[in-house]
């Protein structure tokens, strides 16, 4: 079955083009009734390649993207459904992608998603379950054909026609965000994701910089540009850092400021830096594009693509226009001074400043895991056989409470049971993280602090990235895809889960589970199959 922006994306030779539609908040307000009437046009014309439907943008409840791909299908559109890992557990996940398997919406775009900022009577409960790596490797069995075990053996689904992506930010100021979200990218593609969409920003050498990055670690998978046509509202909010993980820098910010008191209060100035977006991104070998804004009508999309691509045989001009870096911001690439964008050498960041304190406590749990938990300690085979002694016995309960109070001193522990800590430097996701990222960090962090307490708490990758670095191990962080968080062992002992080889530690580390040893508790129950 033929998917249009697939196709124009890995086959057309030519620039795909998505346009980005808000649904909003009801079931039959006006904004959602423009969304419908915006893809009518765009089935008419054809000149649109996919709509692309938000989910819940800014933590608000609005029109469920799912559904109203299945409509915009219906009047002859792909849609490109923005799947985020909020707000379902991973079960209620799997179900919306069979649910979106069946009715054909084949498109998405795997993001973490906004934290939830408003809902009926308060602030809903956050659900962050699976994460957007473990999403896309979900999605890469169901397109293998999804096995699991069932009463009478291995049973295995019929293959799915997702084409999935993902999303990067290489707009980070500091060296802990921007290294951990190209740590994060390299395993999004390894998980699965067919292409990658930029955050929203504004620097033409970050854009070069990730088309360099792609290049150089031999990733052959479309990029797409995010082009978002800016109001001096929205400017200013984002410069505000009140939309998370938008960057507007006062350079811009002051443009915008100048363009409002034009007569047409900016819209042709909007509208033409948004074509020399579109100029420069073909120009350095984008594969397509992701046209948004609010407001922007259909006409306003086709503007920006016809003057890009009369503008983009000369797209190396407007190089100068777009120079918004931010005060003290790293980039991956040193600068080419007659380009205006990167060489292919590398910035040397070893001698950078840390972004983040390394601690007495982290140092402390160094020496502790050396001597606990490296496999190869002369502890760690006692502490295996005290756990395999108490393992169901009347000690266990004293055991784990020891080891929780311990934790929570140290650590805020919320008891989970798998623990993360060793694969986060030592910085409890659970706890520290309020989107629970085991796998690196979200794109909402702004210099260094967290999307959802800035000025507050730092990220918690930010500090996990400072820590590794101290020691010359950031590579830790380019590891093992780490699994979600397995609630079978919640508010059991995370050590004996651990030395019993019972975590999602243990391949790793080699550990067997011993034949001898109990079932967790909530293992003593038949499981349904997943």
């Amino acid at each position: 079955m033929e998917n249009r922006f697939q196709e124009s994306l890995t086959k057309s030779g030519r620039m795909s083009i998505t346009w980005e539609l808000i649904p909003g908040r009801g079931a039959r307000e006006k904004l959602l009734d423009n969304a419908l009437l915006a893809a009518e046009r765009v089935a008419k014309d054809g000149r649109i390649d996919a709509v692309t439907l938000t989910d819940n943008p800014g933590g608000n409840p609005a029109m469920l993207a799912d559904y109203l791909g299945q409509e915009i299908m219906r009047l002859g559109v792909e849609p490109l459904v923005h799947f985020t890992c909020k707000d379902r557990n991973r079960n209620q996940i799997e179900s919306q992608l069979y649910a979106l398997d069946r009715v054909g919406v084949r498109n998405l775009l795997v993001m973490t998603g906004d934290y939830p900022v408003s809902g009926f009577l308060g602030r809903p409960a956050p659900v962050f379950d699976l994460d957007p790596i473990n999403i896309l490797k979900l999605i890469t069995e169901m397109n293998d054909g999804l096995s699991y075990p069932g009463p009478k053996g291995v049973i295995r689904h019929n293959p799915s026609h997702f084409f999935a992506g993902a999303a990067v930010s290489p707009f980070k100021s500091t060296e802990a965000e921007l290294m951990v979200q190209y740590l994060k990218l390299k395993k999004k593609i390894k998980a699965g994701a067919q292409f990658v969409v930029t955050q929203l920003g504004y620097d033409v050498r970050k854009f070069h910089e990730l088309m360099m990055f792609m290049k150089q670690n031999n990733f052959n998978i479309p990029v797409v540009g995010n082009i978002y046509i800016l109001t001096y509202g929205a400017a200013k909010q984002m410069n505000e850092n009140k939309i998370p993980g938008c960057v507007v820098t006062d350079r811009l910010l002051a443009e915008y400021e100048r363009e409002k008191s034009l007569p047409d209060k900016g819209v042709e100035a909007r509208l033409l830096r948004a074509a020399k977006m579109y100029a420069f991104m073909k120009g350095m070998g984008f594969k397509g594009v992701h046209i948004g804004g609010h407001g922007v009508k259909y006409d306003q999309v086709l503007q920006v693509v016809e003057k890009g691509e009369e503008l983009s045989s000369r797209w190396q001009d407007f190089i100068p226009e777009f120079d918004y870096a931010q005060p003290g911001g790293l980039y991956l690439f040193k600068k080419d001074e007659k380009t205006g964008l990167n060489q292919e050498v590398l910035e040397e960041v070893k001698d950078r400043p840390l972004d983040a304190p390394v601690g007495v406590i982290y140092r402390m749990s160094r020496v502790v895991h050396r001597l606990l938990f490296e496999p190869d300690s002369s502890l760690f085979g006692l502490m295996q056989k005290i756990c395999r002694k108490l393992d169901g016995s009347a000690g266990e309960k004293v055991f784990h409470k020891l080891e929780h109070l311990a934790k929570v001193m140290l650590y805020d522990c919320h008891d989970c049971g798998d623990c993360a800590l060793l694969d986060v430097a030592y910085s409890c996701p659970m706890s520290q993280c309020p989107k629970h990222q085991r796998n690196g960090a979200c794109g909402g962090s702004r210099d260094g602090w967290c999307e959802v307490y800035p000025g507050e708490r730092k990220c918690i990758y930010v500090k996990a990235y400072a820590r590794l670095k101290n020691y010359h191990e950031t590579k830790v962080l380019d590891g093992e895809i780490i699994p979600p968080c397995n609630w079978d062992f919640y508010q059991t002992s995370s050590w004996m889960n651990f030395y019993l080889g019972r975590d999602h530690s243990a391949e790793r580390f080699g550990i067997t589970k011993p034949v001898e040893q109990k079932q967790v508790r909530r293992q003593e129950q038949p499981q349904l199959a997943m």
